[in-house]
């Protein structure tokens, strides 16, 4: 008899009236608000101007939810193209499916048309934005705890997860391995704002430490799973995506901080305190304005004498216009 474990919840959705409330899209929805607030915190920490986070995350996010659709089901394509399945579930992403890697590549692609839109490097929006994506997919994992999916193998651990029948599943208690990620991937947000104040990470190395940090325990979580995939060699698909990706990021890591070291002095060309061209125009019009300034001012010096300015600009100090000529004088 299992003395303890985390319960399922009975349904997925609850209905307000004639409005379906799903867990899964109120997860996603929840990390999507938590990793724009401590973007826009970090973005605006480096020099960035507010809100400039948000603008281009309007682009980054559809093209995320797209990219990560498109790889579950290019992926898991047997659960809705094959014998007895119904092509039209591949569009029901409420009922779960998202895959991080095709999220994060579309993701940034939608990001960089944003970035591109606004003037300003991608790399170091990605780097404001690295921990907050780990916490993003915290919270997006408890969906998979709503719908009852991507559960490990059984276990009697005190923190197992009690999954009911169901299709293609049988009643128990399996390892949550939604849990396990989710705690891993807070672990990950802590380790890049660490790191990042630590060694001042800049021009994408934030960014590629969260995606590495990611992969390591990806992999092994990944191996957890019992729930239907693909096989190469004897591995899972994600597993092998996991380390294909952890390669990347650290060469990426290396060779960005040879190539380019240290952090970008401006994220936000035009942003408060920035050098940008608005600024650069701002002190040349500083600066004839104070020349036109000192000019009204000799100007009007010399004509409260009653005299020309030019006579009074090419004559010495100290001589007298009534001075008696040599010649003339006794």
């Amino acid at each position: 008899m299992d003395i303890a474990y985390i319960p399922s919840p009975s349904t997925g959705v609850i209905h307000l009236g004639p409005i379906p409330l799903r867990g899964y899209a109120f997860c996603i929805i929840i990390g999507v608000f938590v990793a724009v607030w401590l973007g826009n915190r970090r973005w605006i920490a480096r020099g960035g101007k507010p809100g400039t986070v948000a603008d281009i995350a309007v682009w980054a996010v559809p093209f995320g939810l797209v990219g990560g659709r498109l790889y579950h089901v290019i992926t898991d394509y047997q659960l809705y193209f094959g014998e007895g399945r119904n092509w039209v579930d591949a569009f029901k992403i409420w009922e779960g499916g998202l895959g991080i890697w095709g999220a994060i590549a579309l993701g940034a692609v939608g990001a960089w048309i944003g970035c591109r839109l606004r003037g300003i490097p991608l790399p170091a929006w990605a780097d404001a934005l690295a921990p907050g994506i780990a916490l993003a997919q915290a919270c997006g994992r408890w969906g998979n705890w709503f719908n009852q999916e991507l559960y490990g193998r059984a276990t009697d651990l005190p923190w197992a997860v009690e999954i009911t029948a169901g299709p293609n599943r049988d009643a128990g208690t399996y390892h949550p391995t939604f849990l396990y990620e989710s705690l891993w991937c807070i672990g990950v947000a802590f380790l890049v704002i660490w790191a990042d104040r630590r060694f001042t990470l800049g021009h994408g190395r934030a960014f590629a430490l969260y995606v590495a940090s990611y992969c390591v325990g990806r992999g092994w979580i990944e191996y957890m799973r019992v729930d239907e995939a693909h096989h190469i060699l004897g591995l899972r698909l994600n597993v092998w995506t996991s380390i294909v990706v952890f390669i990347l990021a650290v060469v990426y890591f290396v060779l960005s901080a040879k190539l380019r070291p240290g952090r970008e002095t401006v994220v936000e060309p035009d942003a408060s305190g920035g050098k940008g061209g608005d600024a650069e125009a701002t002190e040349a019009e500083a600066g004839d304005k104070s020349s036109d300034t000192s000019e009204a001012k000799v100007e009007a010096s010399v004509l409260t004498k009653g005299e020309p300015a030019e006579a009074d600009l090419r004559k010495p100090r100290g001589t007298e216009d009534d001075a008696t000529p040599e010649s003339d004088t006794p």
